[in-house]
Order: C-alpha cells, then sequence, then structure tokens
C-alpha cells in the first residue's frame, strides 16, 4: 500500500475518537481526547493496536465523553466532520489535552498541517503527539501546532524494528525546536542490555535532562484483566532496577511505569 497515495489534506483514516484517561508518559493520569489515526508502517513484536495497521472501512466516535457510547462513520473522515466531533466530545471543564495516536499519526501529516491550527483554536487544547519518532521530515511541519511529543524509542531487541539513526534526527529536532519531548522505551523479559546502552547514548548526547520512560510489556487482556499468553512477558524486578541504573549513567530522569490505562479498564 502506497502510504503517500492515500494520506490528503482534508480527510483521514481514523480508528477511533473518545474520551479516556492517560496511560503512559509524561501525561500519565490526564484526562485527554484521543484520536487514533489508521496506518502504520512499523510492525512492533509487541503491538497491541495491531488493528490500526490497515485501514477499516468505518470508524468508531464516542458520542457522550467516556461513556463509551461509540457510533460508526464511514472512513476517510472530512476535517469538518472531525471537528464537529471534537467539538461535542469536549465539554467544560473535563479535558487537559488532545492526544493524536495510533498506528502512527505522522503518516497524515498533509490532513494534520491543516486540522491543528483549526482544532487548537477551536478547543484551546494543548496538542500532544504519540509517535514512534521515525518520521523527523513530517514532525518538521507540525512543530507550530505541537506542545508536546511522546517519542517512542524502538529497541530492536524488543520491537523487531532498528531506527537508531532516524530516532536520533528526530529527537535532535525536538531539542533544537524547544519541543517538550519525553521518550518512551518498551522493554520486556527479551530486551538486551546493549540496546539500552545505545538509547541512553542517543538521549544523552542530546539532552541528558529529556526525561525517559522504561514502560514494561502489560500483556493485560482489557476485558478480563487476566494474562494475554499471545503478547510477550514482562521484565522481571531484577532486570528492570538494573537497567534503570545503566539508563541514570546518560539522562537525568528515568522512570518506570506500566501501561495504567490497562489495569484501570481504560480503552
Amino acid at each position: 500500500m502506497d502510504i503517500k497515495n492515500i494520506t490528503k489534506e482534508h480527510s483521514a483514516h481514523l480508528i477511533e475518537v473518545f474520551s479516556a484517561i492517560q496511560g503512559e508518559g509524561l501525561n500519565v493520569g490526564t484526562r485527554q481526547i484521543f484520536i487514533r489515526f489508521a496506518l502504520c508502517d512499523l510492525r512492533c513484536h509487541f503491538c497491541d493496536s495491531a488493528h490500526t495497521w490497515k485501514i477499516p472501512a468505518i470508524c468508531k466516535i464516542e458520542h457522550t465523553p467516556g461513556l463509551r457510547d461509540f457510533q460508526n462513520y464511514s472512513n476517510p473522515v472530512t476535517l469538518e466532520k472531525l471537528l464537529v466531533w471534537i467539538h461535542q466530545q469536549n465539554a467544560p471543564f473535563i479535558h487537559d489535552s488532545i492526544s493524536l495516536t495510533g498506528g502512527e499519526p505522522l503518516i497524515h501529516a498533509p490532513f494534520l498541517i491543516q486540522f491543528l491550527p483549526q482544532v487548537r483554536e477551536l478547543t484551546e487544547l494543548p496538542i500532544y503527539l504519540e509517535t514512534a519518532g521515525h518520521r523527523p521530515e513530517q514532525l518538521t511541519q507540525l512543530i507550530p501546532y505541537l506542545n508536546l511529543v511522546g517519542m517512542d524509542m524502538k529497541l530492536p531487541s524488543v520491537s523487531g524494528e532498528n531506527y537508531w539513526q532516524a530516532h536520533k534526527e528526530f529527537l535532535q529536532l525536538c531539542y533544537e525546536s524547544k519541543l517538550e519531548v519525553f521518550v518512551k522505551i518498551i522493554v520486556s523479559e527479551n530486551t538486551e542490555l546493549i540496546d539500552l546502552q545505545t538509547a541512553g547514548e542517543i538521549v544523552g548526547s542530546i539532552n541528558p535532562y529529556i526525561p525517559v520512560f522504561l514502560q514494561p510489556v502489560t500483556p493485560l487482556d482489557t476485558a478480563t484483566g487476566s494474562i494475554n499468553q499471545n503478547m510477550m512477558l514482562p521484565p522481571s524486578p531484577e532486570q528492570i532496577l538494573t537497567w534503570q541504573v545503566l539508563m541514570k549513567e546518560f539522562v537525568k530522569q528515568v522512570r518506570v511505569i506500566p501501561q495504567t490505562h490497562k489495569m484501570l479498564n481504560q480503552l
């Protein structure tokens, strides 16, 4: 599938729009409007959102913030429709920010260039981008409209993907643009020390004060609360403690936080 030929300025392919508590990274515990975009050009082994890799015929739009009363609409979605839906979600005093998630939102950069200035004016909410951090060219186009970036740094031993150079360029761009950014690193029992050392060296070489979050894979089935046997297993406490010390050789802030939204049974 040629991604360049399906991303448009005035429409986008969505998975869902809903209101929930952010379960990861620097915004953990805050209430956000989530816009989940379809499509991803990565195939991470640990991905718990593989349903976003392709374009669905329909997207789900929550009618009342937090109530999961979804209604189905056809893809692609026009900019005008999405603005109306976000306006409906944005009840007074509820939300702290808007989260662009996926999939990989930066695939939809042509659409976001048009959408973000309008949704910021409409809602007056900060814009938070969740991204794999491997598309610096697309990020450049959106920097004026973003308030915070959560960048996933992919470890080859965990994700099966290798984007070290792109990650470095992406993070350097955030730093030089004075765009607030943090790094999230998914770790599992298979994590190799050399990967963590490489990640630490990259972050530390750009700015050792960029926060780093080590996020153990959380193989919980949100419907039952039981372990999903199809997912890789989390690291042991001993592994996590060792890795945190290793990372702190390069960066000042290293926090260990699992996917709290799964524990709260949030989407």
